[in-house]
């Protein structure tokens, strides 16, 4: 009976109650939101098999931001239902991560810019097109994505642009987006769009300060190349 009693203290639910969530590791995390596993599986085993699919160069629950709904349904035991909560688990951790490194980060460095999108966008498939809006100190106040698909960035009109930047109360903005195909040299439309932008923000004393193109492990930044 007192043996009995350890395995079930060993479990995660009973660690959580126990020591308290610092204490636990990402699988039991995992394996108590997950709650259940198989026939053959419990629940913890089940957590480490779906945190053994996340993608380099991130490990852990973050790695799991990439993958797929597939990949995670190829699993036995993981439905739909539990791919998505997975899925929805990975967003929140990733936007967690990422409001604590911008409260270190000068949006008015391109680098900087870069960085905190690179992660997020470099392994995307399709076009997105994110508009940051900051104060007049550089410090992030509003991120909205603005456009996601088959992006033709010509077609993105500068007056939705700035309906986001007012209901922001931005003083200043930064385009962001990526090129899937990994080269982060502006196309046409880009420098279209950018310009574009530019005009009506002088116009309008809210300045586009930078437009940032995310390659694979490199970027673009107008401003740096004195366009902007």
């Amino acid at each position: 009976m007192q043996k009995e009693n350890v395995l079930q203290r060993e479990l995660p639910y009973e660690r959580f109650l126990d020591h308290g969530p610092e204490h636990l590791t990402e699988a039991e995390l995992l394996a108590i939101i997950l709650r259940t596993g198989t026939r053959n599986k419990t629940a913890l085993d089940l957590a480490k098999e779906v945190l053994s699919l996340a993608k380099y160069p991130k490990e852990g629950l973050l790695g799991l931001h990439h993958v797929s709904l597939e990949e995670l349904q190829q699993i036995p035991g993981i439905g739909q239902v539990k791919a998505v909560k997975l899925k929805c688990l990975t967003e929140l951790c990733a936007r967690m991560s990422r409001a604590k490194v911008s409260e270190g980060i000068s949006f008015t460095n391109s680098s900087h810019v870069a960085d905190y999108f690179m992660e997020q966008l470099r392994h995307k498939s399709t076009e997105a097109v994110y508009l940051l809006g900051l104060d007049n100190k550089g410090k992030l106040i509003g991120e909205k994505r603005i456009s996601e698909g088959s992006v033709r960035m010509a077609l993105i009109s500068p007056r939705e642009i700035f309906l986001e930047a007012f209901r922001m109360n931005a003083v200043n903005l930064i385009l962001v987006h990526n090129h899937p195909s990994g080269d982060p040299q502006p196309s046409i439309s880009d420098k279209q769009l950018t310009d574009a932008v530019k005009q009506a923000g002088e116009w309008m004393d809210i300045p586009l300060l930078d437009h940032v193109i995310i390659g694979e492990h490199k970027y673009y930044s107008f401003k740096e190349a004195g366009l902007l």
